[in-house]
C-alpha cells in the first residue's frame, strides 16, 4: 500500500542518516585526511602531526598508496616522514617538512626547510596564476563562438586570447623553473633512516648482531695477503703501478685462478640455491642511471668519467647501478615480484675521500670485482627481503668457512640511499680485526621514486622497494682466504667448497726457488757478484 511504502522509505532514510552520523564521528575522532597525493607516480597518503598517532591501528593497504604507518612486520611507512613526501605538494607543508628534517638529522643531514618552503610558496602563487589565466582564456574562447553567431567582430577577443596565451606560457615557464630548482635540491637529500635503526655518530656506534665461525690460531708469525700473494708469485702491485698507477694489482697463476673460482662459486650459489637470475650488464652508464640509484649528483667526485659525443658517461662504481636501473621507467605486474638479479662485474671508484687509507694491498682499489645481489619487491615485503638477501651473502662466507660478524649500521654510518643496512665483516688475521666484505641495504622507495619504478596490483600502482648487497666482494674474499688459510711454509689451503673449481687442487704452494746462475770463469763470477749486489 502507499502507506507501507512511505513507512519503508522513512526507515531507509533514518538508517542512512545514522550511518552518516557514525561515519562523521569516526572521521572526526581519527582526523583522517581527506585527500590523497596525486602524481604520475603512485598516489600516496599524506599524514602529519597527531594524525599518525590517531590512525596507528590501521594496517591495511590504502587504494593506490602505502599503509598509513610503518609496520613492525613490513617496514612500510607513510608519506609523512619520508623523503618521497617532499616530491609531492601535499608533503611540503611546514609540519611535514619538519618531521622529515628531524628524521634526516638522525643521519647527520641538515635539511634546508626554509628554502623548500620558500620555493613551495612561490610555486603555489604561480600555479594559482596559471589556473586563473587558463580559466579566463577558456571563458574568452567560449565567447568567440557566441559572438560569431551574433555576427559581431571577434578580432578584439582573439587578440585578448592571444595575450592570455603568452601570459600563460610565461607563467608555465616560471612554474617549470621552480619545479626544476626544487628537484635539484631534493636530489641532494638522502633517504631517511628506518625508525628501528640505532642512533649513532659513526661506525663505532654500529650494533653487532652476531658472530659466526672460529677465529684461526697460528703457531707462526702471521703474514698479510700482500706477502702471501708475493710468495705464491701470484700478486704484483708494482707491475700494475707501472701499467696504470697506484691502487691497482695484477694477479697471476694460482692466485688468479682462485679469484676466478670465487666468482664461479658465488654465481652458482646464488643462481642455483637462492633463485637469482644472472644478468650481464654494461660497465659504462649514463647520468640518468646514476641519478636513479643515488650516486649523482652528490658523489660525482667518486666516479670515473669519460666523454663520448660530448656526453658524459661513467664507469660503474657497483653493479647496483646498471642492474637496479633495469626497472627504471617501468611498471612490473605484482605477480611477477620479487625480481631477483645477480651480476658479476668490475667496479671502479676514485676513492676520493680515502686518501692515505688502506694504501697497502687489495682492501681499497680503484678497480675491483663483486658479485652483486639485487632485489625489487613489493613494499610490504622489503624488510623480509633484507633479511633474506643478507642471509644469502652469509651463506657464501659459511660455505668458504670464513669467520665473520654481522653488524647493523647506526644512523651516522648509514649510506645515502639506504633506510637500513647490515654489514658483513670478515676476520683478517694480519689486521687482527673484522673488515667489511658485504653491505646489504633496503633503500625502500628512495631509488624507485627517482627511477619511476613501479609495480601494478589490484589496488593500483605503487613504487617498488629496492634492495642490494654484495654476495660477495671478490677481492676481499680472496684476501680473507689467503690470510685465514695460510700455513707456516707460505702455502695456502683451499677451502673444500672451492676445490672443484680449482681442478681438485687442495693447497696452493710457493713455486720452487729459481736455481742460481752457473758461474762461468771470471766473467761469470763478475755477473754473479753484480746480481748479488742488486739483490
Amino acid at each position: 500500500t502507499e502507506e507501507m511504502r512511505l513507512i519503508l522509505s522513512l526507515a531507509l532514510l533514518l538508517a542512512f542518516a545514522a550511518l552518516a552520523v557514525s561515519a562523521f564521528s569516526m572521521a572526526s575522532a581519527a582526523k583522517f585526511p581527506a585527500a590523497f597525493v596525486s602524481s604520475s607516480a603512485p598516489r600516496m597518503l599524506s599524514l602529519v602531526g597527531n594524525r599518525r598517532a590517531a590512525i596507528s591501528g590501521y594496517r591495511r593497504m590504502l587504494p593506490g598508496g602505502f599503509q598509513p604507518m610503518r609496520s613492525k612486520n613490513t617496514g612500510i611507512r607513510s608519506l609523512a616522514g619520508s623523503v618521497a613526501g617532499l616530491y609531492q605538494a601535499k608533503g611540503r607543508t611546514e609540519e611535514a617538512i619538519k618531521e622529515v628534517a628531524e628524521m634526516l638529522a638522525r643521519k647527520k643531514f641538515e635539511l634546508d626547510s626554509a628554502a623548500i618552503l620558500k620555493i613551495e610558496a612561490e610555486r603555489k602563487i604561480v600555479q594559482a596564476e596559471v589556473s586563473s589565466l587558463q580559466e579566463e582564456r577558456n571563458s574568452k574562447s567560449k565567447s568567440i563562438g557566441m559572438l560569431k553567431a551574433k555576427g559581431e567582430d571577434i578580432a578584439p577577443v582573439l587578440k585578448e586570447v592571444d595575450g592570455l596565451k603568452a601570459k600563460m606560457q610565461d607563467a608555465e615557464g616560471k612554474m617549470k623553473a621552480l619545479e626544476e630548482q626544487l628537484e635539484e635540491m631534493l636530489l641532494e637529500v638522502p633517504n631517511t633512516p628506518h625508525s628501528d635503526v640505532p642512533s649513532g655518530a659513526d661506525e663505532a656506534d654500529n650494533v653487532e648482531v652476531l658472530k659466526w665461525g672460529d677465529i684461526p690460531k697460528f703457531d707462526f708469525e702471521v703474514k698479510d695477503h700482500v706477502d702471501i700473494g708475493a710468495g705464491l708469485n701470484g700478486m704484483d702491485f708494482a707491475m700494475a703501478s707501472k701499467i696504470t698507477g697506484a691502487r691497482f694489482v695484477t694477479l697471476q697463476g694460482q692466485v688468479a685462478a682462485l679469484h676466478r673460482a670465487l666468482v664461479q662459486l658465488m654465481l652458482d650459489t646464488h643462481t642455483r640455491k637462492h633463485g637469482y637470475e644472472e644478468v650481464y650488464v654494461p660497465y659504462i652508464v649514463n647520468e640518468e642511471s646514476l641519478r636513479g640509484t643515488g650516486q649523482l649528483p652528490k658523489f660525482k667526485e667518486d666516479l670515473f668519467v669519460t666523454k663520448h659525443n660530448d656526453r658524459d658517461f661513467y664507469l660503474i662504481p657497483t653493479a647496483e647501478v646498471p642492474v637496479t636501473n633495469i626497472v627504471r621507467d617501468t611498471i612490473t605486474p605484482e605477480e611477477e615480484l620479487p625480481l631477483k638479479f645477480t651480476a658479476h662485474t668490475p667496479c671502479f671508484r676514485s676513492e676520493a675521500g680515502s686518501y692515505g687509507r688502506d694504501t697497502r694491498g687489495l682492501i681499497r682499489q680503484h678497480q675491483f670485482e663483486k658479485v652483486e645481489l639485487i632485489q625489487m619487491v613489493h613494499p610490504n615485503a622489503s624488510y623480509a627481503a633484507l633479511e633474506e638477501l643478507t642471509g644469502h651473502a652469509e651463506t657464501v662466507l659459511q660455505t668458504l668457512e670464513l669467520p665473520y660478524r654481522k653488524v647493523e649500521l647506526c644512523t651516522g654510518d648509514l649510506g645515502f640511499s639506504a633506510a637500513k643496512t647490515y654489514d658483513l665483516e670478515v676476520w683478517l688475521p694480519a689486521q687482527d680485526t673484522y673488515r667489511e666484505i658485504s653491505s646489504c641495504s633496503n633503500c625502500e622507495d628512495f631509488q624507485a621514486r627517482r627511477m619511476k619504478a613501479r609495480c601494478k596490483g589490484k589496488d593500483g600502482n605503487v613504487l617498488l622497494h629496492t634492495l642490494n648487497g654484495s654476495g660477495l666482494a671478490v677481492g676481499r674474499t680472496l684476501v680473507a682466504i689467503l690470510e685465514n688459510f695460510q700455513q707456516a711454509d707460505g702455502s695456502v689451503r683451499i677451502p673444500k667448497a672451492l676445490q672443484q673449481y680449482m681442478g681438485g687442487l687442495e693447497v696452493m704452494t710457493p713455486p720452487p726457488p729459481k736455481p742460481a746462475p752457473e758461474k762461468k770463469g771470471k766473467k761469470g763470477k763478475g755477473k754473479a757478484k753484480a746480481t748479488e749486489a742488486a739483490a
